[in-house]
This record gives structure tokens, C-alpha cells and sequence, in this order.
């Protein structure tokens, strides 16, 4: 079956080809460590997630790149104000390096919670300081370079097709749209390269290059280490939209001012989070975090499931009802499967194994297949979870399998579950599995008998689509 994917370089929905046959090589932008990722943050990385999952479907050997951008980052991208992390360090009165270390440790967390698989490589930006210069260096043998006060600029009027990715108007541009703050700049789109030290404010992170002590530009990094990662050219590079205008424009303008061609095939971008119907921002103090949600009493993996109940190139309206909707979903389909655990489905006159006959994995990865569709896949799993022609041992065995791409750690969640029934006496949850058994064999008189008894013990039973609920009356 043939995967599509939406490249954000042509504008167009296209088939995935590797450069190397069976492997893929993938990189994606990660957080700056200057404060706690925010879940619009976290929805670029879930993205990410199951587009090396859906990889892995298609029986890709995948290769993952992930940076953390511990310097550089300025808070202006026009290439003016502070260091990001130096910025937040001296507002929390700490070293620079550990309010890296810090919101490093709390994005690992987080995205272990969110069932995300770790890259195959994580990179530091000041751990690649060598390969920034050297980079910078070849640019500026090739003429792409210029100098001024402050530091080492990108001439974007020798990059023969800059601004293709976001197709920006670069007359406009020029005009006066992405403002020139600095008057040494030749042109509004021109971006630093390198940033010499201020005479007067002592920098934390710092570093000696041929042109001055300074420190690195932001781009340069993901430009550098996914070149010394990855090579040039490689399969996919991955972010969210707002990284199309700016960052990733100069990353392809670095990358073919040294390489002389495309170095990337498959760029691939996520949509914002709104918040209630706004966009986020401190002022209106709606950046949730991930800690956020768990002290609301929800689920990192809630989270997860809201996110993927929307297509990744469509904008998502975060609410906290919406969260409750996702939640009350993930608990269903978890109830299904521990519900149906210890059912004997064979004693219905149900085939034993039926998955090799059905269609299903197939609907799943066309769903999959087609742009990373995570809505439609759901549909799918809640169309199986339906299904009276399969037995509930096979339809366990698909939901596992097509979990392995929606990473919902099913598993996981029925440990989870059978913590909070635990309660339950042995003896009704027996008499619960023999219900279910009488029926779905439509033997209705027994059920009937059997939920009785269960009322005499002193609980209620409920009938769903994901199977019988159990409440103590």
C-alpha cells in the first residue's frame, strides 16, 4: 500500500519515495529549553510521533534526529532581543546551562507521558558549536556572507529561491512586511549567522569563532547537525507552520548555499492549537502545559487523543470539554478491552482467528496511508470495536496492532483501569464475564438471572458499546 504525504515544499498531497530503498531519514525541529513546552508545542511532537510509527507500519527502517536548542534562540526572529534561555536565566536567577538542563528534563518527561518515541539521536546545539562554524565558513567562501556590528549575515539575494517553502512575497518582504531592524542589513529577509558578544553584557554561553566571540544563530544549528546526523540530502523534516516563514526558509537557504542542490525531499508542517476559539499567549494566560492538564485531573494520553482526533494539517481548537470528550473515548475503548479479556468468544460460533481473513488492517493503513488521516483511523478502530463478525480475541489483536501507530499505550491504560475495579469482588467480576457471555449468545433469560445476582452483591451493571460497566450501588 502506498503512503502519501503532504510536502509543504511542492503544495501538494505526493507519493513517499526514500532517497535509500526501505530506509528513511527524518528530522525534526525540537524545543527551546527556555521555559516548559506548551501543548501547541507538544502537538508538533505527537505529529512527528506517528509519522514514524505510520514509517514503521509501512515497514520503513526509520533513522530520527531530534535537536534541543540550548542557545541561540532570540526572542525577536528578526534577529534582535535576547537570548532565549540566557533571557530566562537571568530572570530566574540561575545558570544558563541548568535552566537548559531543567526544561530538558521536563520535556523528556512530558513526552514520555505522551507515549512519544525517543530519536535515535538527540542534539544539542552547544554541543555542535564546531560544526555551526564550519558551516558558516563554507558560506561565506561561496559568497553568501556578509559582516556587520553585531555579527556574521545570510545575503538572501544570493539564494536564487528563497521564501519557495512558505511562498513568501519577497517584494513585499522587502518593502517593509518582515521589518529590517538592523540599518547594516542589505536586505529585510537577510538573517544572522553568527552574533558577536555585546562589549557591555557579559554573555553565559559564549564561544571564540574566526570573526569574533559570539554565540550562534538560531537557524544555523538544525542547518549543521542535521548535516552531520543525517547528510545531505535526507528524506523528511518536520515542524509546525509557524517555523515555514522564517526558520526552516533559512535552513534551506543555508543547506543549498553549501550543498548546491535540495537537501531535503519531504518537508512536513502541523497546524497551530487554538485555546477556546483564541491564540495562545501569556497575556491571556491560556499556554497549557502538560502539567497543566494532569492537575486537572486528565491524562497526558487524553491529550494525545484529542490531538489525533484532528487532522494534523487542519488547525485544532483546544477546550477543556473537548479534553473531557477525548478522555471519556480513551476510557471506552480501554473498557472495551479489559471487558472483553477473559470473554470466550469461541464458544459463540466465532471463528478462533478471523484476522487473517479480514479487511481491517487494511482500512487502518489506508486511513494511515493516506497523509497521516488519524481521524479516519479512528473511525476505523470504532467501526471494528462494532464488528459482530469477528471475535473479540481477534479484534483485540487488531486494536494492539493498530495501537503500536496510534501510541495510546492501550496496554498500559487496561493496567491502569484494572487498578481502579480492583475493588470489585472476584466473585462479581465472574459472574460479570459470565453475563457477557450469555449475552452475546443472545441468551437473554441467563443474562437477566445472572444481572440480578450482580444486584444482590450490591452492584450495578451497565451495557455500552465498549462493553459491561460495573458501579457499586
Amino acid at each position: 500500500m502506498t503512503l502519501h504525504l503532504y510536502n509543504t515544499l511542492t503544495h501538494q498531497k505526493e507519493i513517499f519515495s526514500p532517497i535509500e530503498a526501505g530506509k528513511v531519514r527524518m528530522y525534526t525541529c525540537g524545543p527551546t529549553v527556555y521555559g516548559s513546552a506548551h501543548i501547541g508545542n507538544f502537538r508538533s511532537y505527537i505529529f512527528a510521533d506517528i509519522l514514524k510509527r505510520a514509517l514503521r507500519a509501512n515497514s520503513y527502517e526509520v533513522f530520527a534526529v531530534e535537536n534541543i536548542t540550548d542557545v541561540g534562540h532570540l526572542t525577536d526572529d528578526e534577529d534582535a532581543g535576547e537570548d532565549k534561555v540566557e533571557k530566562s536565566a537571568r530572570e530566574q536567577g540561575l545558570k544558563a546551562k541548568d535552566i537548559a538542563r531543567m526544561y530538558t528534563a521536563q520535556f523528556l518527561s512530558d513526552s514520555k507521558e505522551l507515549n512519544l518515541l525517543e530519536p535515535d539521536v538527540w542534539v544539542h546545539a552547544t554541543a555542535h558549536i564546531g560544526e555551526q562554524i564550519a558551516m558558516i565558513e563554507e558560506l561565506e567562501d561561496r559568497g553568501f556572507t556578509y559582516q556587520t556590528s553585531d555579527g556574521i549575515y545570510f545575503d538572501t539575494s544570493k539564494s536564487g529561491s528563497y521564501g519557495r517553502l512558505a511562498q513568501l512575497d519577497l517584494t513585499g518582504l522587502q518593502e517593509g512586511v518582515r521589518v529590517k531592524k538592523n540599518p547594516e542589513k542589505r536586505h529585510g529577509t537577510d538573517f544572522a549567522l553568527w552574533k558577536f558578544s555585546s562589549a557591555t553584557d557579559k554573555r553565559q554561553m559564549e564561544w571564540p569563532s574566526p570573526w569574533g566571540i559570539g554565540f550562534p544563530g538560531w537557524h544555523i544549528e538544525c542547518s549543521a547537525m542535521s548535516r552531520r546526523y543525517l547528510g545531505f540530502p535526507f528524506d523528511i523534516h518536520t515542524g509546525g507552520v509557524d517555523h515555514m516563514p522564517v526558520h526552516h526558509t533559512n535552513e534551506i537557504a543555508q543547506n543549498e548555499g553549501v550543498f548546491g542542490g535540495k537537501t531535503v525531499n519531504y518537508w512536513l508542517h502541523n497546524e497551530f492549537i487554538t485555546v477556546d476559539g483564541q491564540k495562545m499567549s501569556k497575556s491571556l494566560g491560556n499556554t497549557y502545559t502538560i502539567s497543566d492538564i494532569k492537575e486537572k485531573g486528565f491524562s497526558p494520553l487524553a491529550f494525545r487523543y484529542l490531538v489525533l482526533g484532528t487532522h494534523y494539517r487542519q488547525k485544532q481548537n483546544f477546550t477543556w470539554e473537548a479534553l473531557e470528550s477525548a478522555r471519556s473515548a480513551l476510557d471506552r475503548l480501554t473498557d472495551f478491552l479489559v471487558n472483553t479479556e477473559n470473554v470466550v468468544t469461541e464458544s459463540l460460533g466465532l471463528p478462533s482467528d478471523s484476522v487473517t481473513t479480514s479487511t481491517w488492517p487494511e482500512k487502518f493503513l489506508e486511513a494511515i496511508n493516506d497523509d497521516l488521516n488519524t481521524p479516519q483511523a479512528f473511525a476505523v478502530v470504532w467501526e471494528l470495536v462494532k464488528d459482530t463478525s469477528l471475535s473479540f480475541v481477534d479484534k483485540r489483536k487488531l486494536i494492539f496492532e493498530f495501537d503500536k501507530v496510534l501510541g495510546l499505550d492501550l496496554e498500559q491504560q487496561m493496567v491502569n483501569k484494572k487498578k481502579e475495579i480492583q475493588n470489585i469482588p472476584e466473585e462479581v467480576m465472574e459472574l460479570v464475564t459470565r453475563r457477557e457471555e450469555a449475552r452475546l449468545a443472545k441468551n437473554f433469560q441467563k443474562s437477566d438471572e445472572l444481572r440480578n445476582e450482580i444486584s444482590k452483591l450490591g452492584f450495578h451493571i451497565e451495557d455500552s458499546d465498549s462493553g459491561p460497566k460495573i458501579k457499586k450501588m
